[in-house]
């Protein structure tokens, strides 16, 4: 079922339930009042990632305070993604990017990785996940990806789980089009990596070769930022292996 981009959706992290009602923190009640200039009665959306999306009736309670009184569901929660998404951190503008598009396109859970050639090593958290959260409420999704705490790609292989399918963008892998590749897949836990704008150092794309549960895919025949790599594969990715 499709989301109404008509009425505002807000993120709540609370239990919902149909004749519930919930109170807003300080910062999502000036925003409603305030800034959307919301009257008493007005309808918005909520969802907290768990339990589907819901209409609430918003009420004043003063001029900074606010609650929301829950109403019927309207779309169930969704069934969880699959497409785990790993990812070298680039500059802070293009980061939150990332973060916002990889929760548009249904990614579970979002996790830093420090590579030979990552630019970052000090991460804002609470930005990144208020980025998620943002990017969750504006393009309608009902799931929150998880954002994991960062780990260094070595340290990240030698836990890693080999019943599930790591696919990495590889600049020097034969050919452009990775659709043969990715269509082959059968495994339904799937994650991606993609490397930094440096790319991967050859200790780690002969590590991240030598392993049988990695799968090294291209992306065609130009060059592309690490960003917009991410948003390419993501898409190639669920249309042809995940959840498209």
């Amino acid at each position: 079922m499709r989301a109404n981009y008509k009425l505002q959706r807000l993120f709540l992290d609370q239990p919902l339930a149909t004749g519930g009602r919930v109170t807003l923190s300080r910062e999502q009640a000036h925003y409603l009042l305030t800034v959307l200039r919301q009257p008493d009665g007005a309808r918005v959306l909520v969802f907290n990632g768990k339990d589907g999306e819901f209409s609430a009736t918003l009420r004043p309670e003063g001029r900074k305070a606010a609650s929301l009184e829950i109403n019927e569901q309207t779309r169930p929660q969704d069934p969880p993604s699959r497409l785990d998404f790993l990812f070298a951190p680039l500059k802070t503008g293009r980061l939150e990017y990332l973060v916002q598009k990889a929760t548009e396109m249904g990614a579970r859970t979002i996790r830093p990785v420090m590579t030979d050639h990552t630019q970052m090593s000090r991460l804002k958290d609470e930005r990144l996940a208020a980025n998620i959260i943002e990017a969750a409420e504006q393009c309608g999704n009902l799931a929150i990806p998880e954002l994991v705490e960062p780990a260094r790609l070595d340290q990240l292989l030698d836990g890693w789980d080999p019943a599930r399918r790591l696919i990495f963008c590889d600049e020097s892998a034969a050919g452009n089009n990775p659709a043969k590749i990715l269509s082959a897949i059968e495994e339904r836990d799937l994650a991606l990596l993609i490397g930094p704008e440096g790319g991967f150092s050859e200790r780690e794309r002969a590590m991240l070769h030598a392993l049988p549960y990695v799968t090294a895919i291209p992306l065609g025949p130009r060059i592309l930022r690490a960003d917009t790599a991410a948003v390419a594969a993501m898409a190639a990715v669920q249309m042809l292996a995940g959840d498209w």
